[in-house]
């Protein structure tokens, strides 16, 4: 098993590369970078000659591994709209942003640095991506955890009712929701959600939007926690909708597999109770992949459905963070999120993997040459 752990953990390196540079690759061609930004934003004050500096127009000043965008040369031309500026204000901007040297030495320069988790500082607000991510991740970390905890409590035993009853009314009655509700875009159940219950047309029973109430630092522990809740419950239940119809169909299915099989039978033939060969026998083995799937659940909850939840409902967690890098094309803050991202991802896999063999110690990677 040591030596499967080895080879997957060299395995990430090649993959964690491979990832960021097809990323970097295309920002290289996105239009609209920092840089013409920046010159926008001269041009707009009527600054044609003027200096950095000031406000609107601001440089954060060198940014360590961040200067990945597009523009590697220090012709004016490269930009549009930079007709009319100096040179050497074009050539400033681009040494401020790093974009005055070739991409593969910016690249390579990122890479060493993030090896050590160094991400430089944000364009925009000067802070450092490190900061930042650290102040994000655990907003986004309780959405996924929570909405996956409540999957699989729902999800679990809604299952198992459904594979002992098989074919019955309550399975395809239970089934046609879960149909119906994984049939709904995550994004338009969460809009839905909030014109009936967050003051859009109907009911104005939750709060519309961050994690926390104006004060919130005022209340007490028990209300802070009230408080915290009631701020989850609709990006939760937007997640919850959108995960548990899978694990569901899974449970079932599962169970229905071993209850068919031969020990099954056995089992019954000797006339053991239902109920200890459900729970005593099947629940085990047909709990091996729902169980083992939790590390890869959760991270797929993480990463789908942080962005679009935490951008509806405005909570500040890397999704937003993420998506609001992308647009001001604040790479530090993009490139660093993706990096975090990409890492969290591949150690998660591997986890869900290790999870198996726990499990049931009969699964064995090792003999298999994975």
């Amino acid at each position: 098993m040591g030596a499967y752990i080895v080879r997957r953990l060299l395995l990430m390196v090649p993959t964690l590369v491979g990832i960021m540079v097809i990323n970097f690759a295309i920002v290289q061609i996105a239009p609209g970078g920092p840089v013409e930004q920046t010159i926008a934003q001269i041009k707009g004050r009527g600054g044609i000659g003027g200096r950095l500096g000031g406000t609107g127009g601001d440089v954060a000043g060198p940014t360590g591994p961040g200067g990945v965008g597009g523009g590697g040369t220090s012709s004016q031309s490269r930009y549009r709209g930079a007709q009319g500026l100096r040179p050497e204000l074009i050539q400033e901007i681009e040494r401020r942003y790093g974009f005055d040297r070739p991409p593969l030495e910016r690249f390579t320069t990122m890479m060493k640095r993030y090896l050590v988790f160094d991400f430089g500082k944000s364009f925009f607000t000067g802070r450092t991506v490190v900061a930042m991510i650290r102040e994000r991740l655990p907003v986004s970390i309780s959405l996924g955890l929570w909405s996956t905890l409540i999957i699989y409590v729902v999800s679990i035993p809604l299952g198992i009712a459904k594979a002992v009853r098989d074919g019955s009314r309550f399975d395809i009655a239970s089934s046609s929701v879960i149909i119906a509700l994984y049939a709904i875009p995550g994004f338009l159940f969460a809009i839905l959600l909030i014109v009936l219950f967050a003051g859009g047309s109907f009911l104005k029973i939750f709060p519309l939007r961050g994690l926390t109430s104006p004060g919130w630092d005022e209340l007490s522990w028990g209300m802070r926690i009230l408080d915290y809740f009631w701020h989850m419950a609709l990006p939760t239940l937007t997640l919850v909708i959108g995960g548990f119809a899978g694990l569901t169909l899974l449970t079932k299915n599962s169970f229905l597999d071993e209850i068919n099989r031969q020990y099954v039978i056995t089992a019954r033939a000797k006339g053991l109770e239902e109920r200890r060969i459900l729970y005593g026998h099947v629940f085990r083995n047909a709990m091996l992949i729902v169980i083992a799937g939790f590390p890869a659940a959760f991270i797929g909850i993480f990463f789908t459905g942080a962005l679009l939840t935490e951008t509806i409902f405005s909570i500040s967690g890397l999704g937003l963070m993420g998506f609001e890098a992308v647009l001001r094309r604040d790479y530090p803050v993009f490139f660093g999120t993706l990096y975090i991202y990409t890492l969290l991802g591949l150690v998660i896999n591997l986890v869900s993997d290790l999870t198996y063999v726990l499990v049931d110690p009969r699964i064995d990677f090792e003999t298999r040459g994975a």
